[in-house]
């Protein structure tokens, strides 16, 4: 079976982590003359994969045993349909005092708004919950609608792409959480929610293929 096909610049950083690491972040990006910032969703591919692992406060380790072990085909194979977690959503209309209590009760970083028809309208994370609260007496009046995030300046996923699309999007976007939409009826812009998937989800998916492939 195959193995992840790496970029030109994802090969660069492998070889500066064989030759140095540990080595920080800030450090590889210095030796290719490149932000943090754009290295961040290599690293995260890279860290996923098995091919680095990542210490706080030391770097980026070249991991010989992981590359030997894990086949990358299965990870690139796997459907986000087989990995969707359940959506917790709400009204648009709902306050954000009831959005706080069912985030807490959920226990999840993200809620999906939708609208009266049931499409995605927007995504509230703990941030935007956060800063809604701070000094705001009246959170039980304010509507979710004034603080979401709305469609179009949503990432989404499909069910039909890979795992290893949505962690590029979450590592690109850096953010927690995706919805994995479907589009609803002839309306191109309109989407049903009908999952999610969060970088806890890719890492579970990561670690039940490497233990099944170590077997």
């Amino acid at each position: 079976m195959s193995s992840i096909k790496l970029t030109k610049r994802q090969e660069e950083i492998v070889q500066i982590v064989k030759e140095d690491g540990p080595i920080t972040g800030e450090r590889i990006a210095e030796k290719l003359k490149l932000t943090r910032a754009t290295l961040r969703p290599d690293l995260a591919i890279l860290t996923m994969a098995g091919r680095l692992e990542a210490r706080p406060r030391v770097g980026y380790f070249f991991n010989k045993d992981k590359e030997k072990q894990f086949d990358a085909a299965a990870f690139l194979e796997q459907k986000v349909n087989d990995y969707k977690g359940h959506p917790i959503v709400l009204q648009k209309s709902a306050s954000v005092y009831d959005a706080i209590v069912q985030m807490f009760l959920e226990d999840v970083g993200t809620l999906y708004a939708i609208d009266k028809e049931g499409c995605l309208a927007g995504v509230i994370s703990r941030k935007d919950l956060l800063r809604a609260a701070i000094g705001n007496k009246n959170l039980e009046d304010l509507p979710v609608s004034v603080i979401m995030t709305r469609m179009p300046n949503i990432i989404t996923v499909a069910p039909e792409e890979t795992m290893l699309q949505a962690a590029r999007k979450l590592a690109v976007n850096r953010i927690d959480s995706l919805p994995v939409v479907r589009q609803k009826g002839k309306d191109p812009e309109a989407y049903e929610v009908i999952g999610r998937i969060t970088k806890t989800t890719i890492t579970k998916a990561y670690l039940e293929i490497t233990e099944q492939k170590s077997v």
